[in-house]
């Protein structure tokens, strides 16, 4: 199954749980990196003295470099993409690999209107710095990937991204399609990217990691951690959610 992108959904219930309009992650409340096991299975055996994969920094500093050297990708600002995981319910290879959520409405905007209520996007802020993006992998299936795979999804999702990064998506032909007329025709040119990228590729460590399935990693770093983050809400505005997020 190819990769998908989700958008950003409304809150079940009209939005009356209480939940913050800002989540903060820092040095005093780091981003939560649990372990990548998968569900109802046990982890392959750790070897004491090893130092486990982040594989949110490792796929953070690999889109770094593709932003880099892509032209089509060059607008792609990665201080301000939060790189996670969501967890894969079972070991089979097909289904979701990964997602971009969009922080951001068309053009940027924080609040949309929806069935008469206004809503803002929940803001996610790392160190300060606000992300416009969660691209968030399907772990550990998008690993079990052949090499070309994984990096077509990569390109596949960075792509998404509007040109403007602006925290919304790229829109093709009429604006209202994501893959534009023809799905085909949006996987062929992102894979010929990668293939381009990988043709001139200067730094083949940042690309190390891929080149191994999930339980060849877990036994060459002793573990494989990555942040695991909420999907983020739309929170109504003028709700009770909003005046406890500014009391706080």
């Amino acid at each position: 199954m190819a990769p998908m992108v989700e958008p950003i959904l409304p809150m079940a219930g009209g939005g009356r749980a209480a939940l913050p309009l800002e989540l903060r992650w820092s040095a005093e409340r780091p981003l939560p990196l649990p372990w990548v096991i998968p569900e109802g299975r046990q982890a392959p055996t750790r070897t004491v003295g090893q130092f486990p994969l982040d594989f949110g920094a490792a796929m953070a500093r690999l889109c770094a470099d593709i932003a880099l050297h892509c032209p089509a990708l060059r607008h792609v600002r990665t201080e301000r993409v939060l790189v996670a995981f969501t967890p894969a319910r079972n070991r089979n290879r097909f289904g979701l690999q990964a997602r971009i959520t969009p922080l951001r409405f068309a053009d940027g905007g924080l609040l949309r209107r929806y069935r008469r209520r206004e809503y803002q996007v929940q803001r996610f802020f790392v160190d300060g710095v606000e992300m416009l993006y969660v691209l968030a992998f399907c772990l550990p299936r998008f690993l079990d990937q052949s090499f070309d795979e994984k990096l077509s999804t990569i390109f596949h999702e960075l792509f998404h991204m509007s040109p403007a990064f602006d925290g919304g998506l790229r829109r093709l032909d009429d604006r209202c399609a994501l893959h534009s007329r023809s799905k085909a025709r949006y996987e062929a040119h992102v894979k010929s990217l990668a293939r381009a990228y990988l043709a001139d590729q200067k730094r083949p460590e940042l690309l190390a990691f891929l080149r191994f399935n999930y339980r060849e990693l877990w036994v060459r770093h002793g573990g494989i951690r990555a942040a695991l983050v909420p999907r983020p809400k739309l929170l109504p505005v003028g709700s009770p959610s909003r005046q406890a997020a500014k009391k706080g």
